[in-house]
């Protein structure tokens, strides 16, 4: 499917679940030499406060040598770094996986476009993990 892209947020529908997705994302990344600084289960941590909600995961991943010149250049672009792919079901069991459009990056703190080809991977990623 298609990428759709909203508010600077890229949406590309998924054919697995949200753990098989992630997992896919755990590969590529490894096999990439990026790191994977954290995964936040929000699905795993409403369920521990007795509330439900469709499986959620919030990956947060980065390369130093990436992102570094970024912040360097606009350090209030740490709010969006390291980048991060949010993999999600929505209400009717569909998976998608999310992230902030390169171009939205861009425009909130006013980058050059030579820096914003360092993180035009997640989309890569993104696109790569949904198929």
């Amino acid at each position: 499917m298609q990428a759709q892209s909203t508010h600077g947020i890229v949406d590309h529908k998924s054919q697995q679940s949200v753990d098989d997705t992630l997992s896919k994302l755990e590969q590529l990344l490894q096999s990439k030499g990026v790191k994977l600084f954290a995964v936040i289960d929000h699905s795993g941590e409403a369920a521990k406060a007795s509330l439900q909600m469709p499986p959620t995961k919030l990956a947060i991943f980065g390369n130093p040598k990436g992102g570094t010149p970024l912040m360097l250049a606009a350090p209030r672009a740490a709010l969006d770094l390291p980048l991060k792919i949010l993999i999600w079901e929505d209400a009717h069991g569909a998976v998608w996986v999310s992230h902030n459009s390169t171009d939205y990056i861009a425009a909130r703190y006013d980058l050059p476009e030579t820096l914003t080809k360092n993180i035009d991977v997640v989309h890569a990623f993104a696109q790569a993990i949904s198929e």
